[in-house]
């Protein structure tokens, strides 16, 4: 049982739904990257997902996309990204870590390398959205074999006929995009996502988290009422870039876990 599984286990004994947050890592810079990741769990966060600096993050919207650039302008790389995962784990060894991001800079290191690092960083999960079910064989079976959670995203156009391609091999959750478009750019809809969310997890048998569009407590507590929990990162990410002090990114934070964990 991997962290991830553990966790949903342990919240489902609550009757708790999850709260996932989503930080770049190394935004603004390496050490307060670390400070904010290492105040999440104190501040209602179920699981992290840790940002894979990019070049070219292509489903990603204006807040992230500028995130990823002040990472990588700082020096962040894929390995101080497994550096800052490893750093966190000297401090808790329970709250999962999923690594989100692109396959290039995976594939650049080499598969192997990577798993090897990821594994012994204490990594958790990944989310590669550019790695279709169709290449499960060159990351996502090797991952799984590696003990690693491989999680798929499902959209509002995964039909009935693809769905079941989709989570053929997804483990720990299924990401449910709440949204046609990039992150940051529409608000949820609770209506919208609830039949989707029945469909994905009657194909899956996982626990199915909602993100894209989620911005506030109350679309935390909302979206979280019909779905196994949400994912919250634009809106993290924006008050990184406003400058604003570790302690108010974390109680900004907490007003959203507090949210999800109402539902």
């Amino acid at each position: 049982m991997t962290r991830i599984d553990a966790k949903f286990a342990d919240l489902k004994s609550q009757g708790k739904k999850a709260f996932v947050s989503y930080v770049m890592a190394g935004d603004p810079d390496f050490d307060t990257s670390l400070e904010i990741v290492r105040g999440l769990p104190k501040a209602g966060v179920d699981i992290i997902e840790l940002g894979l600096p990019f070049t070219d993050p292509m489903a990603d919207g204006p807040a992230i996309q500028l995130a990823g650039q002040r990472a990588l302008e700082g020096g962040m790389t894929l390995d101080k990204t497994l550096a800052l995962a490893a750093a966190f784990r000297e401090q808790d060894d329970t709250t999962p870590i999923v690594l989100m991001g692109y396959y290039n800079p995976i594939y650049s290191k080499g598969v192997d390398k990577f798993l090897t690092a990821a594994k012994a960083a204490g990594v958790d999960g990944l989310i590669v959205v550019d790695l279709p079910p169709e290449e499960d064989a060159e990351l996502c079976i090797p991952a799984q074999a590696a003990g690693l959670n491989f999680i798929r995203l499902a959209t509002p156009t995964t039909d009935d006929k693809r769905l079941p391609r989709v989570v053929q091999n997804t483990s720990g959750f299924v990401y449910y995009v709440s949204i046609t478009g990039i992150t940051g750019s529409a608000e949820a809809d609770a209506g919208d996502v609830a039949p989707e969310v029945v469909r994905i997890q009657n194909a899956s048998g996982l626990p199915v988290i909602v993100g894209f569009g989620v911005n506030t407590p109350e679309k935390a507590q909302a979206i979280s009422a019909v779905a196994d929990g949400c994912v919250v990162g634009s809106a993290i990410v924006s008050k990184i870039a406003q400058g604003a002090s570790v302690a108010d990114v974390l109680a900004f934070v907490k007003t959203l876990a507090d949210g999800a964990h109402r539902a």
